[in-house]
């Protein structure tokens, strides 16, 4: 038995770090949103105990290391499962790039062998399996858009952000979030307006979303990859209505309403970048069916 599951990127329009917390992370208020971006994970039952992990990208560990992997263990372990599973993995997500590439394939993971051994869990309990995982797993099991907090387990879905093109833009460096979270320094955060950002997103006001978007991760990553920086003001230059870097980066995304302009800020960037996408956001929850 065979089962296709996608597991699409996230982008954050705001990122606020509150406070260091007494277990080492940093209380955070986020607002994601899934874009149209996916990595495809087909999962293969095996009726041996086993769990293998198959992909043709050499950035993505095919052992205890990758998330999908360590997704499927706990799931095996917490319920007793005997069976196993073949785990492929189409890497379409650009890898270390702040888009949850591999928090949505565990994820996808999550959500694809609750059917394929007929485990029966709600989004809410895988929701919190995925927690034990990773900080953004949470998120990627329900998608959509939401205001993640806590250490970004914590979800409170809120409406699709208006419809608009989002371009994305990653240069051929890897950014380890712990490292970023490492240099941050909270008492000089300029914070961003996280209810004003939601309140536009409730209101479907396009311009002030776009006049909202804020991360503080922005600025220690900007400083230690000027490529980062570079980026953000060409898509600036090319037009886009707002630039943010996603995540702790290094990838840089615009958002754009218009078809002309994105073609524009989407081919000056192809010739000066190595990763370059145009999608939509999804805006939908996902669901079990």
């Amino acid at each position: 038995m065979k089962l296709l599951v996608k597991a699409p990127a996230k982008i954050n329009l705001s990122l606020d770090v509150l406070n260091k917390r007494p277990d080492g992370y940093h209380e955070v208020e986020m607002i994601m949103t899934t874009i149209d971006l996916a990595d495809r994970i087909e999962l293969i039952l095996e009726e041996k105990d086993i769990i293998k992990i198959n992909s043709l990208n050499r950035f993505v560990p095919d052992d205890q290391r990758n998330l999908a992997y360590q997704a499927a263990n706990l799931l095996k372990k917490k319920f007793d499962v005997k069976k196993g599973v073949t785990i492929k993995i189409e890497k379409n997500i650009p890898v270390a790039a702040g888009l949850a590439g591999g928090s949505s394939d565990a994820a996808a993971v999550l959500r694809g062998l609750n059917k394929l051994w007929d485990l029966g869990l709600t989004l809410d309990e895988l929701a919190e399996i995925g927690a034990e995982i990773g900080s953004d797993v949470s998120f990627c099991v329900y998608g959509g858009t939401a205001l993640a907090t806590g250490r970004g387990e914590i979800i409170k879905q809120i409406p699709a952000p208006p419809i608009c093109w989002v371009v994305l833009a990653k240069p051929f460096i890897g950014v380890s979030t712990a490292d970023i979270y490492k240099k941050l320094d909270v008492s000089q955060i300029n914070h961003p307006d996280t209810e004003q950002m939601i309140d536009c997103i409730r209101t479907g006001d396009y311009d002030e979303m776009c006049r909202n978007v804020g991360n503080v991760l922005e600025d220690v990553t900007l400083n230690l990859y000027p490529e980062v920086a570079q980026i953000k003001d060409q898509m600036k230059k090319f037009g886009a209505d707002a630039v943010l870097m996603s995540g702790s980066g290094p990838t840089v995304f615009g958002l754009i309403e218009h078809d002309s302009r994105m073609n524009r800020v989407y081919n000056g960037l192809r010739g000066f970048c190595d990763q370059v996408f145009a999608v939509r956001m999804m805006g939908n929850r996902h669901t079990l069916d």
